[in-house]
């Protein structure tokens, strides 16, 4: 089945305008998703709307509200949010270019790509791709679709580019809120030198296929096993970690990074990089 696009328009540059395609660059299908079952009969449960001290109520009833205090809240029907509702536009304007280390990651929300839409629009494309990176910059601008209003950042990806759609500034949490009790003292030099050659020991590119979700690969076997098997009860149950040292036991920093360095020097010569996944 072919992907969807997510949107379709232009993307504006002063006076040159590009049609492109946007489609989603995750799935969700290779996540697991349960329903709530009733043991007994085997069916699924179903969520009733209710009401304290009224019962069931249809859904035709049902309108959103914002709780401004305790028991208070602020009713919006469709009207209302229809009156804010932003008008998706079918265009995208690039009103600002940064470079890319100056966006946090925390920003970061959700990946699309983007293609050209036809072959006309192929040419200008390449252009804006290549510009960005010969430039090595992000475009910046605020797409309009679905009545509300996205920032997003653009940026080369290969032969396309790849379109991000950030937070805004209220959407994050300052971490300095969480870090205000970590002391600001330096680490000593030697602990500092044995931490940075075990870094570099263990330095590699990037390879996403390199790692599995054995845990979802384990409940997919799991569910195989239990599809094929006739009337089959299996449960599962939690794996014990094995037993090692207690928490108690104080660890001598220095000698843990010096016995993890030297272990890694002799397993250098034995370590292949990880391009294939593991079984679970």
């Amino acid at each position: 089945m072919a992907a969807r696009a997510y949107w379709q328009g232009q993307i504006r540059l002063a006076l040159v305008s590009i049609p492109v395609e946007i489609y989603s660059a995750t799935k969700s299908g290779a996540r697991l998703r349960f329903n709530q079952i009733h043991e007994p009969s085997g069916k699924r449960i179903s969520y009733e709307k209710t009401v304290e001290g009224i019962g069931p109520v249809d859904r035709e009833e049902i309108i959103k509200g914002y709780e401004i205090s305790k028991g208070n809240y602020v009713l919006l029907d469709d009207e209302d949010f229809d009156s804010v509702k932003i008008e998706s536009r079918k265009t995208l304007e690039l009103v600002q270019f940064v470079d890319a280390c100056e966006i946090d990651p925390l920003y970061f929300e959700k990946p699309y790509y983007v293609v050209p839409s036809d072959n006309l629009a192929e040419e200008a494309f390449i252009v804006l791709r290549e510009a960005l990176r010969k430039a090595k910059k992000v475009a910046l601008g605020q797409l309009s679709v679905r009545g509300s209003e996205k920032l997003v950042a653009l940026k080369p990806c290969g032969k396309g580019l790849l379109l991000e759609v950030l937070r805004y500034a209220d959407e994050v949490r300052a971490g300095q809120t969480f870090f205000e009790e970590i002391p600001e003292a330096k680490p000593k030099k030697d602990l500092l030198d044995l931490a940075t050659t075990l870094i570099d020991q263990r330095s590699a590119p990037f390879e996403a296929d390199a790692f599995e979700d054995h845990y979802t690969e384990a409940l997919r076997k799991l569910i195989d096993r239990k599809a094929k098997a006739k009337g089959g009860k299996a449960r599962i149950v939690d794996v014990e970690e094995p037993a090692g040292e207690t928490g108690g036991n104080v660890i001598d920093l220095m000698a843990a990074l010096k016995k993890s360095v030297s272990e890694e020097k002799a397993d250098k010569p034995a370590r292949k990089p990880a391009t294939k996944k593991r079984s679970a």
